[in-house]
């Protein structure tokens, strides 16, 4: 789902939580709801029947544990490989809070310093702060991952400075600058913490009329830049770099070391050199070529390690790190930084290598133009993995799916590397309940096809997006520069529509049960079972955008695109009301597959072309605006099953084992099963 395309490298998400809701809609699988104030951190958790997955509920938030079960099979050198790899990963951690807003880093200080140093503070505020402290760890900050809307504290400000004052009596230690007092950073900090309209939103794509997208948006990756000011400027290191207006004059602030975020960048190439002497040597060669781009910042470094990295096919251990997505910025061009650690699923990998090794197949039947179809699909290499880490843009809330780069140049030449998050979506699975797919569905037959189908169909969509969609096609030879840049704003939301569209459309192929991907006597209502709860999603994720008339999430709105513009211009489905409830009904699953090949070709044809007008016309149409009425029916409904919206993870925490020289003998998985206890324990390795 997430193919960034972008002047860099790229990955692809698929079912983050902000598409949550439709593994919800296609899960059969029930939670096992645990407080974890009830769990004991240093208890069995191996038993897989009765192991703890859904943990707590934070406001619209759920917090999920991730297992990785595969981790003590692994042999001690790659056992030690992943700890240098993780510890790398956490040493960015800081990064992404301050690239999401200038004041997030000592905003997240002050919290813990008060939730630490808590003896003596009112009860009814402190449970306000650690509400408020656990939002702000599971979303990196104080904006809401899907809506890009900003929260704040519920506690008035007098109470909060009282808090804070106790927890400073109580020993507590406040990010004070020299001569600064606690007061005054609590009256600076104050509009972030309580007023909603200060900063309001994090990513503004669509702001009012008159109004710049850049200023309209309240990240830090520009300080006092119009999309006025960047006419004629030749921006040279656009994925990693905050563009700075000083006196009229634009500055790139190149991310690298003895540069922005050099102390952090530092850290993490110490613990990536350290990581060398375990890695396979193709992989060796990728992490040598990322420490040269965190050195330099060049992007022809960059190039090279995403070459590098794609060109490691074999190695059982691997790490995504660096400056990737690029939905945190309105212009869709600056990468917001992330770190994960993974390995090899070997049992679950054969479905997904299959479909890889059919690319060129699914190529040569895509439903748009021959010419903009690739003659030679280049090495996509596919795998299911288990995750031990995700941190920055990809944690706490997580990803199912992963497809990079895709800088699109080298996706033609090198090919890409897809994978399933395998540990993920088990834990997803076992913490989803089934009141919402029950809620929603038009009939009891439709529910109950969800039940039985819907993890194999989320997997298959999952595999076909990753694999298939996002390393199809090719851009125009006519097209000056990149689709990104040509499509602007709009291109991370195409992108991801497209993917959609191409699982959408292969899944009815007979070519996936001759693959062995899916049981051909059932193959037609998995098709089903597929369409039905796509089509939901696109009514139920309005839930999750409780103020305000439109979208700003990419996946939000492709999925709404693609609904909408198939009810618009197709018989395939229709909107229903009974009993005062609206339902998005699929009604022919032919003409919905019929109308997915069309919008695939259009799309794909904005893709190629770089046709800015009717990729703006297409969300614009279908894609960004919702009925308030509508919005307002579906978030009674769900308030009324007491559902989240979205998923924060729990990681595996490891631990390793050394002798008197300092050399690692062994390394032991645990689950802490507590999201304060794991976000204090990261923030004291970054304090």
């Amino acid at each position: 789902m997430n193919a960034r395309a972008v002047k860099g490298s790229v990955m692809a998400r698929l079912l983050t939580a902000t598409s949550w809701i439709l593994a919800l809609l296609l899960s059969s699988c029930q939670p096992t709801p645990t407080n974890s104030s009830q769990s004991d951190p240093q208890g069995d958790v191996n038993t897989q029947e009765e192991r703890p997955y859904l943990l707590e509920r934070i406001g619209d938030a759920a917090v999920v544990q991730l297992y990785a079960d595969g981790f003590d099979a692994l042999t001690l050198k790659e056992k030690t490989l992943i700890w240098h790899l993780s510890q790398s990963a956490l040493a960015g951690r800081d990064i992404y809070y301050n690239q999401k807003h200038a004041a997030s880093l000592k905003m997240r200080k002050v919290l813990e310093a008060i939730i630490t140093n808590a003896n003596g503070i009112n009860e009814e505020t402190l449970e306000d702060i650690e509400r408020y402290t656990k939002l702000f760890w599971i979303n990196n900050g104080p904006y809401n991952n899907l809506t890009a809307r900003k929260f704040v504290l519920q506690c008035s400000p007098a109470a909060f400075a009282t808090a804070a004052h106790k927890a400073a009596s109580s020993g507590a230690v406040f990010p004070l600058t020299p001569g600064e007092s606690l007061e005054t950073v609590l009256e600076d900090l104050g509009p972030m913490f309580f007023d909603p309209n200060v900063d309001p939103i994090i990513t503004n794509k669509n702001p009012p009329p008159g109004k710049d997208i850049l200023t309209a948006s309240a990240n830090n990756l520009y300080v006092d830049v119009s999309m006025e000011d960047l006419q004629g400027f030749d921006e040279q290191y656009g994925l990693n770099s905050r563009l700075v207006n000083r006196n009229g004059r634009l500055i790139e602030e190149v991310y690298r070391i003895n540069g922005t975020y050099g102390e952090e960048i530092a850290e993490i190439i110490k613990h990536l050199e350290a990581a060398l002497p375990y890695a396979p040597e193709t992989m060796a060669t990728a992490l040598r070529a990322l420490v040269r781009w965190y050195q330099t910042g060049e992007d022809a470094d960059r190039v090279k390690y995403d070459i590098a990295w794609v060109q490691d096919t074999t190695s059982s251990v691997d790490t995504i790190n660096g400056f990737i997505e690029v939905y945190l910025d309105p212009r869709g061009i600056k990468g917001a930084w992330e770190g994960l650690v993974f390995y090899m699923n070997p049992e679950k990998t054969q479905r997904i290598k299959t479909i890889a090794e059919n690319a060129q197949w699914f190529e040569d039947r895509m439903p748009w133009n021959p010419e903009y179809r690739k003659p030679n699909v280049k090495g996509i290499v596919a795998n299911a993995i288990d995750v031990v880490m995700e941190i920055g843009d990809a944690g706490p809330v997580t990803p199912i799916g992963i497809n990079l780069p895709n800088d699109q140049s080298i996706r033609e030449q090198y090919g890409s590397k897809s994978v399933s998050l395998s540990n993920v979506t088990e834990a997803y699975d076992k913490s989803s309940p089934s009141s919402m797919r029950d809620e929603f569905a038009w009939t009891p037959e439709e529910a109950n096809r969800a039940a039985k189908w819907g993890t194999l169909a989320r997997e298959l969509q999952t595999d076909m997006h990753e694999v298939i969609g996002h390393a199809s096609g090719r851009v125009s030879p006519q097209l000056q520069g990149t689709p990104h840049q040509a499509l602007k704003e709009h291109s991370s939301a195409l992108e991801e529509g497209r993917a959609d569209l191409v699982a959408l459309y292969f899944i009815a192929d007979n070519k996936l049960a001759e693959l062995g991907a899916l049981p051909d006597t059932d193959q037609e209502i998995i098709v089903q079972t597929m369409y039905e709860a796509y089509t939901t999603n696109a009514l139920v994720q309005l839930r999750r955008v409780r103020e305000g008339t439109q979208l700003e999430q990419d996946h939000m709105r492709n999925r709404q695109m693609v609904v909408h513009w198939l009810m618009a211009n197709t018989t395939a489905v229709e909107q229903r009301q009974r009993d005062g409830k609206t339902y998005y009904v699929l009604v022919d699953a032919k003409a919905f597959r019929e109308g997915v090949g069309q919008l695939l070709n259009e799309v794909q044809r904005i893709k190629s072309e770089g046709d800015y007008p009717a990729a703006k016309d297409l969300f614009e149409t279908y894609g960004i605006q919702f009925n308030q009425d509508l919005r307002d029916e579906v978030v009674a409904r769900v308030d009324a099953l007491n559902l989240p919206s979205y998923t924060g993870f729990v990681m595996p925490k490891l631990t390793p084992t050394m002798d008197t020289d300092g050399t690692i003998t062994d390394v032991e998985i645990s689950y802490p099963l507590d999201l304060k206890t794991q976000m204090l324990e990261y923030s004291g390795h970054t304090q």
